[in-house]
């Protein structure tokens, strides 16, 4: 395994991040234990979470994630051997059934409380905000369409100071956000700036894939310049990228097949540069997983990469994506399907 460290901080990740929102809805308790006992061996210490999942959001599974995390750690006796994120999740239509105030202070606090509750632990170490509470064009929305309807009021000083509160109790102890666009991260980073005592994001978790480049549009040069590292998730495109929905195919229990509403991975040019990979991948005798991912992995801005999988062959595939390393020629390949096709699926 390869490790760097969280940004702005001493603490030690694994390159290869868990991603956890499938337990609880495709995965059993024991299926999620047994990943996790399987990633640990491998030298996986980074597990993502989220009191959202698991996916796709349902009254009847909320936060039952966490709560299997939970339940390993007390099993097991591993809490200490495990960086662990979570997130509180933002205010949308979708949401209503978790709460409708957004990140007011009481909102914070509650969630954070509810996750070290189910997480069985007294600290999460990175705890993120799952996506922006004002609308602008995250999940899929590619350019940014001002609402007038939107009174959204710049609350960001406000959020922090209930965060750092909340560092200072020691029950987080680093801030990151999700699905941020580049004025949004500005402003979370200018404010720690400006005020010294507020907590600055180290993290931004934000989709990042062959079929989805656009951080590189205007994030990749603030994840850099400002040392705020990107924690990339869908790295297969919801498992379009390990070429199983090719030829029309709809694999028995696979995510897009039991949810096909998030089908952007899998229609239109979607295809087409999938296909386009996968016979780049043939052609340099690598599994189009492995090369999706390792294309993820090699990238400058990119602090972990988090995969998700639904059985150990699967996680399996893709941990050992660590040790690929891609050739000038696969890397001159990729950019060429990309300039033809570029990201179908924002």
């Amino acid at each position: 395994m390869i490790y760097t460290t969280l940004p702005q901080t001493d603490i030690e990740v694994s390159k290869i991040c868990l991603g956890t929102m499938t337990w609880g809805n495709q995965n059993t308790e024991a299926e999620g234990h047994e990943q996790m006992n399987f990633a640990l061996e491998q030298g996986v210490n980074f597990f993502d979470t989220a009191e959202l999942y698991s996916i796709p959001a349902h009254p009847d599974r909320l936060s039952n994630t966490e709560k299997i995390i939970g339940s390993w750690f007390k099993k097991s006796g591993n809490r200490d051997k495990v960086v662990l994120a979570s997130k509180i999740a933002g205010k949308a239509d979708f949401t209503k059934f978790i709460r409708t105030s957004g990140f007011s202070r009481a909102s914070i606090i509650e969630a954070v409380e509810g996750s070290l509750s189910r997480l069985q632990t007294d600290y999460i170490d990175l705890y993120q905000l799952h996506w922006p509470e004002r609308n602008t064009n995250y999940f899929g929305k590619l350019g940014y369409k001002h609402d007038i309807s939107d009174h959204w009021k710049d609350n960001i000083h406000q959020v922090l100071e209930t965060l750092r509160d909340l560092i200072r109790e020691g029950k987080i102890l680093q801030v990151g956000i999700s699905n941020e666009t580049p004025w949004g991260t500005m402003r979370f980073l200018e404010e720690s700036k400006v005020h010294a005592s507020l907590p600055r994001a180290i993290s931004i978790q934000n989709p990042y894939s062959l079929l989805n480049r656009t951080f590189e549009i205007g994030l990749s040069e603030i994840s850099i310049r400002e040392k705020i590292g990107l924690l990339a998730y869908s790295p297969l495109g919801f498992g379009a990228l390990t070429g199983k929905y090719l030829g029309d195919r709809k694999p028995d229990g696979a995510r897009l097949s039991l949810f096909p509403n998030y089908d952007r991975y899998i229609k239109g040019n979607s295809v087409l540069a999938t296909q386009k990979y996968y016979e780049l991948a043939q052609e340099y005798g690598l599994s189009l997983a492995q090369m999706s991912l390792a294309f993820v992995n090699s990238r400058p801005f990119v602090t972990s990469t988090i995969i998700g999988a639904t059985s150990i062959s699967q996680l399996k595939e893709n941990i050992a994506s660590i040790d690929v390393e891609l050739s000038d020629e696969v890397l001159k390949g990729i950019e060429a399907i990309h300039n033809q096709i570029p990201n179908p699926a924002p």
